[in-house]
């Protein structure tokens, strides 16, 4: 049977890799096949391997092959992972009653794939991928000037548009009171989990915010406690800049390894390498924007003076602007025309080409050859990052021998939240429990029985 489409971009991936092949999973998935220094250990005990961590280690290999195949039948599954075509049916089956993985009818197309030519006889073949439709997280975006709140499924297909936007505002407990009252009108009790993005060096493990140069107020707070006050769900909080960088990989699996720059209140960057996040031992990771810039006198956000972000951050090109154009109106779209009528400026040139030196240094040592670019450097004419740029092919030390590329893209921060979820929360690696749909109704459950008991003493003394 000849197969067009997406079926056919599935057979192109899968093929020449037979069974037992390494693959390459999606987010913070592993190469399948390649274990943790914990499932090694838990495998070669002389006791054996347990049984529940085998269907853990099954579930998230075949996660990872639907996150970077899109979609793919139960036997490009099975072949691809190394599984027998029982235990990958076994194991779908499974993930499509919790509602993790479901199943749709792909399109067949005619030979050439193109719509129009007659299909070739037979029944449809059914394909799985992720869940699209049903809602299963809660997410949460905490930025400097605005929070977005959104309902998210476990495979959001496009950047999800954001249901609840509101003001952040500047401390914690008005922040957690605004944040219940517009969750008292949205439906979030069945979710699994809350995922926040949230600005600075954030402690992921630990769910704290080490600091925050521009949102200090979320330094002192324990926003997993004051968000689990709130909507009573395990919390996991991400680093922003790490979460597009999940997002722009859910997107576009075959770029496996890249370093992402964002361009915001601040500047930050974020580092994948094999098809999955960078971790370095701090939780400090693509903190570009902190490089400091001999002659820049300006006050940075962290304490500094003359980091790059003063310069190259919406706020600092909006500075430089308006002491460059005082009769002019502060915006960015001020900023847009003077350039599309007059061209780059030498304060804007000078300040490209020292990022642009900082990003080349970034390749050279991590051994990349792909930046992605984000955020409002991209509402500027072309000629803004084109300049950029030429100074990263310019001080990429690969350029000499092959090709370093430079690509616009948009924000994919919920589709980054998601694959956190699913990584993080539905099957998480190791013995960490999952908060999956059959494990969430007996925690809560647990959770009510406990508060009962808890209230129990304090009523009988009351009687007594």
């Amino acid at each position: 049977m000849v197969m067009g489409g997406r079926r056919e971009k599935t057979k192109r991936l899968l093929r020449g890799q037979g069974r037992g092949a390494k693959r390459r999973g999606n987010a913070n998935f592993r190469r399948t096949g390649e274990t943790s220094g914990n499932e090694r250990k838990m495998i070669g005990q002389n006791k054996g391997a347990r049984p529940a961590n085998l269907r853990r280690s099954n579930e998230r290999a075949l996660l990872g092959l639907l996150m970077r195949l899109g979609v793919a039948s139960r036997s490009d599954l099975a072949k691809a992972s190394g599984m027998s075509q029982p235990t990958a049916g076994k194991i779908t089956a499974e993930l499509m009653k919790l509602g993790i993985v479901q199943e749709i009818e792909e399109p067949v197309s005619g030979p050439n794939g193109r719509p129009g030519e007659s299909a070739p006889l037979g029944r449809p073949g059914r394909m799985l991928c992720l869940n699209r439709d049903q809602p299963r997280f809660l997410g949460i975006e905490l930025d400097v000037e605005e929070t977005r709140v959104a309902a998210l499924p476990i495979a959001p297909t496009a950047e999800q548009s954001w249901s609840i936007v509101f003001a952040t505002p500047s401390h914690p407990e008005a922040w957690q009171k605004r944040l219940r009252q517009e969750l008292k009108k949205f439906p979030h009790q069945d979710l699994w989990g809350a995922l926040v993005s949230v600005p600075g060096i954030v402690d992921e493990k630990n769910g704290q915010v080490l600091y925050s140069p521009n949102l200090h107020w979320s330094e002192g707070a324990r926003l997993p406690d004051l968000i689990r006050e709130v909507c009573g769900l395990p919390v996991l909080l991400v680093q922003e800049i790490r979460a597009l960088a999940l997002g722009h990989l859910a997107a576009h699996p075959e770029c496996d390894g890249f370093l992402l720059v964002d361009f915001g209140y601040g500047v930050g960057g974020a580092i994948v390498e094999g098809g999955k996040l960078y971790s370095s031992p701090l939780p400090l990771h693509g903190e570009l924007g902190h490089t400091p810039v001999p002659g820049n006198q300006r006050i940075c956000g962290c304490g500094a003076r003359g980091c790059v972000e003063t310069l190259l951050s919406r706020p600092g090109m909006l500075a430089s602007f308006a002491a460059a154009h005082p009769d002019q109106p502060r915006t960015f779209a001020a900023l847009a025309g003077q350039i599309r009528s007059q061209g780059l400026e030498a304060w804007l040139i000078e300040s490209l080409d020292t990022l642009s030196s900082i990003i080349a240094g970034a390749l050279n040592v991590l051994g990349l050859r792909q930046v992605v670019l984000t955020g409002c450097l991209n509402e500027l004419p072309p000629a803004v990052t084109q300049r950029l740029a030429d100074g990263i092919q310019r001080g990429a030390l690969w350029a000499r021998f092959g090709q370093v590329t430079c690509e616009l893209a948009p924000r994919r921060r919920a589709i980054g939240l998601a694959a956190v979820g699913l990584d993080r929360l539905v099957v998480p690696s190791g013995h960490q429990p999952g908060w999956r749909g059959r494990d969430l109704g007996h925690s809560r459950k647990n959770a009510a029985s406990r508060a009962r008991r808890s209230r129990l003493p304090a009523a009988r003394q009351k009687l007594s």
